[in-house]
């Protein structure tokens, strides 16, 4: 079965490292905040100017001004700084950030990222997805794999303008984690219940798959 948006940010937690900064994008990497294991501090940062996001609050608990880059509510952990947007982006800008999380329309398998404008629909922004792609010294991109039409997101070459060109390096789905590397997609992990078939199937770029995919786990 795929993945549900939960899984799929336990999953991209299993990623993190004691003392890392990380930027959590709107959408799925926001959720990760949830999942940080345990014996580690990571401090998640929000471009709109918060270094120490906690997770979100329960009700009852809720500040109206501690708000993500989605505007949604968040918590403040222990030590985090609040900065203005400026000073933010200075710090993805100046490779201060370890690790970003996004999520894209298209990924390539050269590591391009197209994840700001479909042409003809409504456009909102850039935001600040090219800054992170640009800065960041890891990025982790969170999708489907395939759209509502069952046509393939991971391509041989984005068809959308790019918002950061081979900058991606693991895409986690709904049905797999892969590696980009030397032009291709390493398949490295199954979502449980999800054939390397199905994989292939979905997978319109060039797709490298060894002896030692594994069945992914959350723990």
């Amino acid at each position: 079965m795929a993945l549900t948006r939960e899984q799929i940010a336990k999953r991209v937690a299993m990623e993190l490292e004691d003392g890392y900064y990380v930027n959590l994008g709107i959408g799925i990497p926001t959720l990760v905040a949830n999942y940080v294991p345990e014996g580690i501090e990571v401090m998640l940062q929000s471009e709109n100017g918060l270094l120490g996001m906690g997770p979100y609050p329960h009700a009852g608990s809720v500040d109206a001004d501690m708000i993500n880059a989605g505007k949604e509510t968040v918590t403040a952990a222990t030590g985090a700084a609040i900065f203005n947007s400026a000073e933010s982006f200075a710090m993805i800008r100046g490779g201060h950030v370890d690790l970003t999380v996004l999520g894209a329309f298209e990924v390539d398998q050269n590591g391009n990222i197209a994840s700001w404008m479909i042409p003809n629909k409504l456009v909102k922004g850039m935001g600040g997805a090219m800054d992170l792609v640009a800065g960041a010294k890891n990025i982790i991109c969170t999708m489907t794999h395939a759209n509502k039409h069952g046509e393939s997101k991971l391509l041989s070459e984005c068809s959308l303008p790019l918002t950061g060109v081979a900058c991606i390096n693991k895409v986690i789905t709904d049905l797999a984690l892969l590696e980009i590397k030397d032009g291709a997609f390493h398949l490295l992990e199954c979502a449980p219940g999800v054939s390397v078939d199905e994989i292939k199937a979905k997978t319109a770029g060039n797709l490298v798959i060894n002896d030692k995919v594994k069945t992914m786990t959350f723990e």
